[in-house]
């Protein structure tokens, strides 16, 4: 997946292929999470060989000391590593060495004296519900190709309306809107329904009764000017000029409607586990950051309104 070197020997080389292979068919995670994993365990091997003097084995893992993942985070963090990557190179070595244990390969106790990494919490930067509607509407005022107009406003919807990240939006076909509620396949081809409204439905429709190409019914609904998948740094760009337009923050982005919509729905009074099962979160902690949005927009409101705020 990568082509970062390390000297180890082919048992340990063999583990991490059959590691790799259970991430991906079993655990079924996300491309770019495997290759995050497998880069931060390539990373670290590197280190160790030279840190040790001598290709990795696993004899090498199974001596191995808190000391000497310490002093690797250590050198990942000189090279400015901020604490949430590092938090992810920590999980990747416990997934790999609780993966080697469990097979019965070797059993290293070094990992469990290592602290993960503190990170600062990072709250959702939500638009406002109007905020959020020009920002959907005013795309007609920027684009003079109607498809194209009716192509981002119905993209847009998506992320808003049904709290679709950009590439699952990107990635629906006429196929997933057969049924009242639209099939979305999110992280680790994870499969849920959402709930389709009218006005989502009707900006799809708008624009597939507009694109000048075929649509067939198992592919990409969305469409670039020569036909080809739509990219997602179309929609970037197009939101970059929005914000502009609008005179709205940088944090306004495709990613910040999805925020909106969790946001919005918990402000009026949705269920947190609704919320999480329309969101694809695989954990309710995932979720519940949106419960301190709420909380941090309603006590700003009171700061601007009350007398003596």
């Amino acid at each position: 997946m990568t082509d970062i070197a390390f000297a180890a020997d082919e048992t340990v080389k063999r583990e991490i292929a059959r590691w790799m292979r259970e991430l991906g068919a079993v655990r079924r995670l996300a491309g770019k999470t495997l290759e995050a994993y497998d880069r931060d365990l390539r990373q670290f091997l590197s280190f160790l060989s030279g840190h040790t003097g001598g290709p990795v084995s696993l004899r090498t893992l199974e001596e191995l000391r808190a000391a000497d993942i310490r002093a690797f985070m250590a050198a990942r963090r000189a090279e400015s590593l901020g604490s949430r990557s590092l938090a992810r190179v920590l999980s990747a070595l416990k997934s790999f060495f609780g993966f080697l244990e469990r097979e019965g390969v070797l059993k290293s106790e070094a990992l469990t004296t290592v602290r993960t990494p503190k990170i600062p919490k990072s709250l959702p930067k939500a638009l406002t519900v109007i905020e959020a509607r020009r920002t959907i509407e005013t795309t007609q005022e920027l684009e003079e190709r109607p498809w194209i107009a009716a192509r981002d406003m119905a993209v847009l919807a998506l992320c808003y309306g049904s709290g679709l990240r950009i590439s699952e939006a990107l990635a629906v076909t006429p196929a997933d809107l057969e049924t009242q509620a639209l099939r979305v396949t999110g992280k680790g081809g994870k499969v849920r329904m959402v709930p389709l409204i009218a006005a989502v439905r009707q900006a799809i429709e708008t624009y597939k009764s507009l694109c000048p190409f075929a649509l067939p019914r198992d592919e990409p609904m969305f469409r670039g000017v020569r036909g080809g998948p739509l990219s997602p740094r179309l929609i970037q760009m197009r939101t970059a000029q929005l914000r502009g337009a609008l005179g709205l923050p940088p944090s306004a982005t495709p990613h910040a409607l999805r925020h909106s919509f969790a946001t919005h729905l918990l402000g009026r009074g949705g269920d947190l586990r609704a919320i999480q099962e329309l969101l694809g979160h695989a954990s309710l902690s995932t979720t519940q950051v949106y419960t301190a949005v709420d909380t941090d927009r309603l006590l700003e409101s009171y700061r601007k309104a009350h007398p003596r705020g």
